[in-house]
């Protein structure tokens, strides 16, 4: 969607009367969600005579209604690390989206502890581990199948003694539909809390663009378990349509915060909400 959806519009609808039901379906499909394929086709029926550039229009400002075009940039805490607990499903890239992070913000001069809280997958700290040699930061690991409530917590503690910026917890992957992990997720914020009331000070979902619809499932079912912060977006490298990101944003108010658009380490960057208007030309 983010790349070529308003001419997409404009080629489909141009030259012929409005068919509100394959509008709406086209919407739908761009992975809009069902609330704000309602409301464009809603700002659109008062219309009289509906040409395709009136569509374009009115799906523009209704995006841009709800787009975060004011993304904050992701500063440290006074005399404390702030934690950033990164979540998901599996698949969606998380461990490598963390790595990513983690390279972003040593290359904007902040100091960055890695915890491999993912303790059921010995693969998944491995790579990690890969990852932290090849950016240059340290990170805390435990043993395969090791407490990650445990391990985040004993990382909260090295990250404070250090005096490190950001601790970065990248967590198991889990359906969002099992409530025993997603109750593990709340043990683990539970026992950051104890060194800091306000810990993890971000909860991050790491989304595919390309699972459609599914995304925002994900989100609802995790913000509803644990109180997610944010949104990382991975594979918007054209693959991805990226209606997803407008779905998450205008029914749970989470703003994507970044988004990855490859495999290398330097292709996550900070989302702007402007830029992905743009792209959606």
């Amino acid at each position: 969607m983010a790349f070529g959806f308003f001419k997409s519009i404009l080629q489909k609808f141009s030259g012929k009367p409005v068919d509100w039901d394959e509008l709406e379906e086209t919407l739908i499909r761009a992975d809009l969600g069902v609330p704000m394929t309602m409301k464009i086709v809603a700002a659109l029926q008062p219309r009289e005579n509906i040409t395709a550039n009136d569509i374009v229009e009115v799906t523009r400002e209704e995006i841009a209604k709800v787009l975060p075009f004011d993304n904050p940039p992701l500063r440290p805490l006074p005399a404390k690390p702030k934690v950033i607990l990164m979540v998901g499903v599996n698949g969606t890239g998380k461990t490598t989206t963390t790595a990513k992070l983690a390279y972003y913000l040593k290359s904007t001069r902040h100091s960055v502890l890695l915890a491999a809280a993912d303790t059921f997958r010995a693969a998944a700290i491995e790579q990690l581990g890969v990852w932290a040699e090849r950016i240059g930061v340290e990170m805390i690991k435990g043993q395969y199948n090791a407490d990650p409530a445990a391990l985040c917590y004993d990382a909260y503690t090295a990250a404070d003694k250090k005096n490190i910026e950001f601790l970065i917890c990248d967590t198991a992957g889990r359906l969002h539909t099992k409530s025993n992990l997603m109750a593990e997720l709340t043990k683990i914020k539970t026992t950051l809390a104890k060194h800091d009331p306000e810990a993890p000070h971000e909860v991050w979902i790491v989304v595919d663009a390309t699972t459609g619809s599914n995304a925002l499932a994900q989100a609802r079912e995790f913000h509803q378990a644990i109180g997610l912060t944010g949104v990382v977006v991975t594979k918007l490298d054209g693959s991805g349509k990226g209606g997803g990101v407008i779905a998450i944003q205008n029914e749970l108010g989470l703003p994507t915060r970044f988004i990855g658009t490859g495999e290398k380490l330097d292709q996550l960057a900070p989302f702007n909400g402007r830029e992905f208007l743009e792209s959606m030309i």
